[in-house]
């Protein structure tokens, strides 16, 4: 196993690191897994076995299932490895269910830490966001957390650049703790976070983790251009995330993929996270997977050394349109262009 640096903090985590979003299967998860316990144990230790020392859950995920399964999977062996969990997300029918505010961050931690069976949160994520919550105010709880023990690190997921930068602002302003990570949705097929994320991570010293770096199943050479739903996949069971723009650059990504695995020997899946871990600021996938050959197929992909001729190609593949203002600043600012810029405008050299 790798291990990388998180952002400019001295953490060292995995460069795969293991998703439980598909334990528990209560409601709407159960089209992605449900995995109880002597599964999920299985699961755990096979990660632990190849070296993955980082554990993401929430509790969103099975409404909190995901999270006791974890607990109890973990139990015994909690100082062996981290957890990251996150809150934002609804998870009841009141006013204060949802959200960033002091009241639902600090009743929700507390419940995390009740379900994991731990007194502190490795990563605690702000799943998404909340323009009703000042930043003052989930920052300072958030510091509060970190104070009190209950939280090492913070972190945010799924922000748009602006609100990235206006919550660092609020620690800084403030003195309070910040953000050291975000984890992200990106992948071969959805290069967004190239335009403003991995920019803002370089620049402001962040770590990135990528969840669903297969794309939900549709990067690892299953689904194809003459089968788009896989049968047995969660896209057959209803699953719509992540969302596909463009079919036919979906299909010429996944024949690439497939081509330059022919070369290395391995699958499409492997290529397509070897590709993530050449990116800048990555600093672990996030990866899942229903049974033991399929994670021990993820761990491959750390084996893989990706020549200059393969990511040319994978790059032409995929490569993001040039929208203002970079079109813009690509033929005029480029001379003058920091680490952050060339996150984005490296891949097109």
């Amino acid at each position: 196993m790798e291990y990388r640096t998180l952002g400019r903090s001295g953490l060292k985590v995995s460069a795969l690191s293991m998703g439980t979003f598909t334990f528990g299967g209560d409601g709407p998860f159960a089209m992605v897994g449900s995995q109880q316990v002597p599964e999920a144990r299985r699961l755990v230790d096979c990660c632990i076995d190849h070296g993955v020392n980082l554990f993401d859950t929430a509790n969103m995920y099975s409404t909190g299932l995901s999270e006791q399964i974890l607990g109890e999977v973990l139990d015994g062996r909690r100082d062996q490895v981290l957890v990251t969990s996150k809150a934002r997300m609804r998870i009841g029918d009141g006013p204060n269910d949802e959200g960033v505010s002091r009241y639902h961050l600090i009743r929700e931690c507390e419940k995390t830490l009740k379900n994991l069976r731990t007194d502190h949160i490795d990563i605690y994520y702000m799943h998404e966001w909340d323009g009703v919550t000042p930043v003052e105010e989930k920052m300072a709880a958030l510091d509060a957390l970190v104070t009190q023990g209950k939280v090492r690190y913070v972190g945010c997921s799924n922000y748009s650049g602006w609100h990235i930068m206006k919550s660092l602002q609020a620690s800084e302003q403030d003195r309070r703790v910040r953000f050291v990570t975000q984890q992200i949705h990106y992948t071969l097929e959805a290069r967004e976070a190239e335009y403003e994320l991995l920019p803002i991570s370089v620049d402001q010293g962040l770590g990135v983790l990528v969840w669903s770096p297969l794309a939900a199943g549709l990067l690892s050479g299953k689904h194809r251009r003459s089968q788009p739903v896989a049968e047995g996949s969660r896209q057959a069971a209803g699953w719509t995330e992540p969302p596909v723009r463009d079919q036919d650059r979906l299909w010429d990504i996944v024949d690439v993929l497939i081509s330059v695995g022919e070369k290395h020997g391995v699958e499409a899946a492997q290529i397509a996270l070897a590709w993530l871990l050449t990116r800048p600021a990555v600093s672990s996938l996030v990866v899942g997977g229903s049974n033991v050959d399929q994670f021990k197929a993820n761990f491959r992909a750390l084996d893989v050394k990706l020549d200059q001729d393969d990511l040319k190609r994978l790059d032409d593949v995929s490569a993001p349109p040039m929208i203002y203002p970079y079109w813009h600043q690509r033929q005029f600012a480029r001379d003058r262009f920091a680490e952050g810029d060339w996150a984005l405008h490296s891949c097109l050299d």
